[in-house]
């Protein structure tokens, strides 16, 4: 089961992390929050948005031998 998990930085503001029942985290938040609903309404953004995104493959092509 996919968690997020909300704490505070250095400077005081909050930042989200998304966990993987595995223990790893796959996501974090790009910026700081001052206030914790301000980080809240940015995982719901990822929570509503994250699903319709596209996936952009930049890696280069093997070459065929």
């Amino acid at each position: 089961m996919l968690k997020f998990v909300i704490s505070k930085d250095a400077k005081g503001e909050y930042r989200w992390n998304l966990w993987a029942s595995n223990g790893q985290m796959l996501a974090t938040s790009a910026e700081g929050y001052k206030a914790k609903s301000n980080c809240k309404a940015g995982i719901e953004a990822v929570r509503m948005n994250a699903a319709n995104a596209d996936v952009q493959d930049t890696s280069p092509v093997p070459a065929k031998v």
